[in-house]
């Protein structure tokens, strides 16, 4: 199993990329997945993305984002939704190239009121290419950072369970279609994001 972190931040070095590596290995470990864990940082591909001809690492890491079994698919909150840096990447992915793997969404915002935006804009992304997205994705406000274990404890307590059903192909997840949660779970957007009205880390 291939535990991937993509991290659709601008900035170089910055605080969604440590959040998502922490994320990624949060959920590995109780997936019973071994360290290291793969990273796809977008700060150095901004460029890349946006040229008119083919770039090797932009192909290089939309194949190892095709590859992961779970995918922690973090960024920053910008004008209340996602960056078009993770948009300009993803945009490049073929059609359903995320089916059959789960999806774990993560944005990092200074605001609580924007806390809807994982589920009502980076979850509809992720299922379009064909992902099974387990509820309820990660809203992390910048006041939390300083107890980032214990969010991230609490998200992964119960999405992990989810992807690891996926994972081990569950015939009743087979069966749901992209998009659907384990059995028993919430379906898309019906549960509120983690950290939502509660205050997180900076971006």
């Amino acid at each position: 199993m291939r535990v991937v972190a993509l991290v659709g931040n601008p900035r170089e070095g910055s605080r969604t990329l440590a959040v998502a590596v922490e994320a990624a290995r949060v959920v590995g470990r109780r997936l019973g997945v071994a360290e290291p864990y793969e990273v796809v940082d977008l700060a150095a591909l901004g460029p890349h993305l946006l040229a008119p001809g083919p770039s090797p690492a932009v192909e290089v890491a939309l194949e190892l984002v095709a590859e992961a079994d779970v995918l922690v698919v973090a960024a920053p909150t910008y004008k209340g939704t996602y960056t078009g840096l993770l948009k300009a990447f993803l945009d490049r992915l073929r059609p359903q190239a995320l089916a059959g793997k789960a999806a774990l969404p993560l944005l990092v915002m200074g605001d609580a009121r924007h806390a809807l935006a994982v589920e009502v804009h980076l979850r509809p992304l992720l299922v379009e290419l064909g992902a099974t997205v387990p509820t309820p994705g990660l809203a992390l406000l910048e006041s939390e950072l300083p107890r980032l274990a214990e969010v991230l404890a609490a998200w992964a307590d119960r999405v992990a369970p989810q992807a690891a059903a996926l994972t081990l192909g569950s015939a009743a997840l087979g069966s749901a279609g992209p998009g659907t949660a384990a059995p028993g779970s919430a379906g898309p957007g019906s549960a509120a994001p983690v950290g939502a009205g509660e205050s997180v880390a900076r971006k």
